[in-house]
């Protein structure tokens, strides 16, 4: 189940497709969000040259596109399949499931109170979609906050059902940074000076992991539910390992692990 969007997509945006028909020098793909059709050039489908744009495709196949052009004029939808990566397709799909567990929990309250899914959705998104691009964004904050749905306008007996699927369908998200802690020592101690800053580095929070990767390169973690407060924890450890480090004249050097 995945519920159409009204009006078209943005340029650069990243849809679901379903592929509808295949010719020799282009491919029709149904957009699953928006119920409308585009069009995929043999061009984008794939860097290099297609000899055959069956190795590519298929009728049927599920594939992320990103949008190229958008005529609303005509209704007409340029398409490419080659210029999505493998970690923007991961996470779409993932919006997608996502996306699709919140309608779920719609469809299930609807029951509860003898309505159509349709008629409850209309009835609570538009509120929904002033603030928030998606419900699943939007019930993600509620297991953080029960109240917010009373905030958007929702009536009271209807958020109170939602809200009480919600926090058993969306657990709070734990969300993991860090990178890799480079310490060089060339003291006669060297070796219990790495050691001291490494212990010193741990007591600051329960939640930082430290795992030695070889070279003298620890991968550093930490794990919160809070974006700002691993931040924020991150920030400590690093800067303790570096003022420790220096204080024994050895060095400390931090290597941010990029955001996939």
């Amino acid at each position: 189940m995945l519920l159409i969007k009204e009006g078209f997509p943005e340029e650069d945006e990243l849809v679901l497709c379903t592929v509808t028909n295949i010719h020799f020098h282009s491919v029709f793909a149904k957009l699953d969000e928006y119920g409308k059709t585009g069009l995929i050039h043999i061009s984008e489908i794939s860097p290099g040259r297609i000899r055959n744009i069956r190795d590519f495709v298929v009728e049927g196949k599920k594939i992320v596109c990103k949008v190229l052009r958008v005529d609303k004029k005509t209704g007409h939808i340029d398409l490419s399949l080659r210029r999505v990566n493998g970690n923007q397709k991961k996470k779409k799909i993932n919006e997608i499931k996502q996306e699709q567990k919140a309608e779920k929990i719609i469809e299930l309250v609807a029951k509860n109170n003898n309505s159509e899914l349709k008629d409850l959705y209309n009835k609570i998104t538009p509120k929904i979609f002033q603030k928030y691009d998606n419900l699943a964004s939007c019930f993600k904050d509620v297991v953080k906050n029960e109240s917010l749905l009373e905030k958007l306008e929702i009536e009271k007996e209807i958020a109170r059902q939602l809200i009480e699927i919600i926090k058993v369908r969306f657990k709070e998200e734990e969300i993991t940074i860090g990178g890799s802690l480079k310490l060089r020592s060339y003291q006669p101690d060297g070796i219990d000076i790495i050691k001291k800053v490494l212990e010193e580095v741990q007591k600051i929070d329960k939640s930082i992991t430290l795992t030695y990767s070889g070279g003298g390169t620890y991968k550093i973690e930490i794990k919160s539910n809070n974006y700002k407060d691993a931040e924020k924890i991150l920030d400590k450890a690093v800067k303790k390992a570096t003022v420790l480090s220096e204080k024994a004249d050895s060095e400390a050097e931090f290597i941010r692990k990029e955001k996939e």
